[in-house]
């Protein structure tokens, strides 16, 4: 097992308050892993076995307990009434209607209850009206640079970093001997099953709503994933990803393709950017841009041929940023973009990425549209070169790569 300590430490701080933490993610990012580590940790500081609860919802074992009813009335049986009673709920979405047996929970003294999914509806509709108030989320990435380095630290950072942008940070690769030899398979029953038992789930909540659109063309979703996968760091509008789809000879409204995006994203494959206006101070509703949950994950979808340096480094700090607990944005000043707006308690960061600063007109490109800003926020560009590495009128350029690790001190 692979300690990602950011998201335990959370769980920690969480620890015995009266919400519910609700772990969210991609299938395989370490979610079910986490939660075994953090009752490790309990158990380590004197709680009893009998006293944590635990199931995972993809064990046929706990079968019979995907009647809603019937969960609750198990959990209550093992309540300590008396003291607190830690309660583990892995893919609970699996569950129909689980939002009645959470409430329920959630209502009794002394429960410190945690739950896991795999899409974006867990938190939606009657979930997030009937649990207003009553749980935070902890969204959940795939290991980060930093933990693969902290693997393979005898390696040259540098080399590292190559490596791990072409298998990516899903755990059972990161802890594999032969990456190599197994990412193409594992990568694609990730996919698979995501393509498959998500979109099943999806189905199922929407066949209530007759206004919704079924997702049931599978080979369409494939196209457009591959088209989303290949535009990374570029505006996407659903005109522009029909218009794609379109020219491959096969007719669609940009509705289907809205809701087809839409079911990419709630499996958190891809995750959405909007862009910000920086004079205006306002959200824009057009040309957000989508980056996907895992480097490994994009390769695995684009062939190497649409492979593009700049666009993955810039993928890969978006994730990081997110990790971080930024809220993340595109920015727009005037006629100029800055990549990335980062907010955290109301103060911003601004971002450029770049894969290399040695070019003139590159330098002058990345440094204009964060000099147009006139705030006092901390400005960064991002970079792989180790050139051009400095402080340039409070401009900061650092490498990347030392970024990602923590390692700058300018």
């Amino acid at each position: 097992m692979f300690p990602q300590t950011n998201y335990l430490e959370k769980l920690k701080t969480w620890q015995d308050q009266h919400v519910i933490k609700v772990i969210t993610g991609i299938r395989r990012c370490g979610k079910s892993t986490l939660l075994e580590l953090f009752q490790q940790q309990l158990i380590q500081e004197g709680v009893e076995k009998k006293r944590i609860i635990s199931l995972n919802f993809e064990d046929l074992k706990n079968e019979d307990l995907l009647d809603y009813r019937k969960l609750y009335r198990y959990l209550y049986s093992g309540l300590d009434q008396n003291q607190m009673t830690y309660i583990f709920l892995d893919e609970i979405q699996l569950v129909p209607d689980f939002q009645k047996a959470v409430d329920s929970l959630y209502i009794q003294n002394n429960v410190d209850l945690y739950i896991t999914g795999s899409n974006a509806w867990l938190l939606s509709g009657e979930l997030a009206t009937l649990l207003s108030g009553r749980y935070i989320e902890i969204n959940m990435l795939p290991l980060s640079f930093a933990d693969y380095y902290h693997r393979y630290s005898n390696q040259a950072k540098d080399e590292a970093f190559t490596e791990y942008m072409r298998w990516g940070g899903f755990p059972f690769l990161v802890l594999s001997e032969q990456p190599e030899k197994l990412a193409e398979d594992y990568l694609e029953g990730i996919y698979n099953t995501i393509l498959v038992k998500d979109i099943e789930l999806r189905q199922k909540k929407r066949e209530t709503d007759p206004n919704k659109r079924k997702i049931n063309d599978i080979p369409l979703l494939k196209n457009i994933a591959k088209f989303l996968a290949n535009s990374i760091g570029n505006p996407i509008s659903d005109k522009k990803a029909s218009d794609f789809i379109i020219s491959t000879g096969r007719k669609i409204s940009q509705n289907t393709v809205s809701d087809y995006i839409d079911a990419l994203i709630e499996p958190y494959v891809f995750y959405p950017a909007d862009r910000f206006d920086v004079i205006g101070k306002q959200l824009l509703k057009s040309n957000r841009k989508l980056y996907i949950a895992d480097p490994g994950l994009r390769n695995h979808i684009v062939p190497r041929s649409g492979y593009d340096l700049g666009f993955v480094l810039e993928n890969i700090v978006f994730l990081e940023l997110r990790r971080r607990g930024y809220q993340v944005n595109i920015g727009k000043i005037g006629e100029l973009e800055i990549d990335f707006i980062a907010q955290k308690k109301s103060v911003l960061n601004y971002f450029q990425v770049t894969a290399s600063m040695t070019e003139k007109s590159t330098f002058d490109r990345e440094m204009a549209s964060l000099l147009a800003v006139r705030d006092n926020y901390p400005k960064t560009i991002l970079t792989l070169d180790r050139l051009t590495s400095g402080n340039y009128d409070g401009i900061v350029v650092e490498n990347a790569v030392d970024w990602l690790l923590g390692d700058c001190n300018l």
